[in-house]
């Protein structure tokens, strides 16, 4: 049976908006993204999922964390981090349908942290806010069927997967399958969906908007639980993941650090570039500052460099 949910105009322009985006997205960087620009991401994805879970690290201690450095902080932090470094490593292999899959990534995500890491929970639960119960979630014995019949869905092919993951997202947010994780593991599987039509989606962090927008994440879901439908949900998410591509785009319309420009530049593809190649696609830097970040990066071994002078060729490691 499919969760029930209404096509709206908003979902519509929405769901062509992304379209032209990811079009867009798939012409500048498929194939294209430096190793340095998806660790970026990565990174920020994992920061802002935890953050909503209320994980105290940065983002350069996760940043430590991933270089295999050693940081000070609480050990129920630290573990959070690596487990989710080591679920989004291995996101390439995840397969989308899989309810198989799917638990062996929250066995992966909640290793340590929890009694039973992998497993549907076997009592009942509540979501509780302040002082009410916001959310009552099923009977522990409805939770394998409930989550069967939602695989079922996923497999589905006559449905467009940009609403495929916000309603799994939703349903699994509902149904709370799991004693904790459920809100990383919606999240995840929500990524994991998309990545598997669109790449772009592997190193996305669209995570950062909704910790952003947390008061609207659970007003969403909390207005979808009250109607008994996730459209409003739907229409939430498909924004947040329609500014995301729109930030990836815009690159050019903030300011970058000397670290992202370089990333950026990176990923565009560039094999042998010179000073002035670098300034065409930052023509708001100066030279002086366009030659600072092309020096830092060769002494960091991202770019190596031939000849010298204005004749300065560089070329990306790799």
């Amino acid at each position: 049976m499919k969760p029930p949910y209404d096509i709206t105009s908003l979902i519509l322009e929405l769901v062509s908006s992304i379209s032209e985006k990811i079009g867009e997205v798939n012409a500048l960087f498929l194939g294209k993204q430096s190793p340095q620009l998806r660790k970026q991401n990565k990174i920020k994805t994992i920061h802002s999922s935890l953050q909503i879970e209320g994980n105290t690290l940065s983002e350069e201690q996760i940043t430590a964390l991933v270089e295999n450095k050693r940081v000070i902080g609480p050990q129920k932090d630290i573990t959070e981090v690596l487990n989710a470094v080591a679920v989004y490593d291995s996101i390439a292999s995840l397969k989308p349908s899989s309810e198989k899959s799917f638990l062996a990534a929250h066995a992966m995500l909640m290793k340590g942290l929890v009694d039973q890491p992998g497993k549907y929970r076997t009592r009942g639960v509540g979501i509780v806010k302040g002082s009410q119960v916001a959310h009552l979630a099923p009977p522990a014995e409805n939770v394998p069927g409930l989550m069967k019949d939602l695989f079922l869905y996923l497999k589905n092919g006559k449905e467009l997967s940009l609403i495929k993951s916000c309603v799994f997202h939703y349903e699994m947010e509902f149904i709370h399958p799991f004693l904790d994780g459920n809100g990383r593991m919606g999240r995840l599987w929500q990524t994991v969906i998309l990545k598997e039509q669109y790449p772009v989606f592997e190193s996305l962090p669209f995570e950062t908007l909704i910790s952003q927008t947390q008061t609207e994440y659970y007003a969403a879901l909390a207005e979808s639980d009250s109607l008994g439908k996730s459209t409003v949900f739907i229409e939430y998410m498909l924004q947040i993941i329609d500014q995301s591509l729109g930030t990836l785009l815009n690159v050019n319309n903030r300011t970058l650090n000397s670290h992202e420009r370089i990333a950026y530049f990176i990923s565009l593809g560039h094999r042998g570039f010179t000073r002035k190649d670098y300034m065409s696609v930052f023509k708001n830097i100066s030279t002086a500052t366009a030659s600072r970040d092309l020096k830092k990066a060769a002494e960091n071994g991202i770019l190596k460099t031939e000849g010298e002078g204005n004749q300065m060729r560089y070329h990306i490691r790799h």
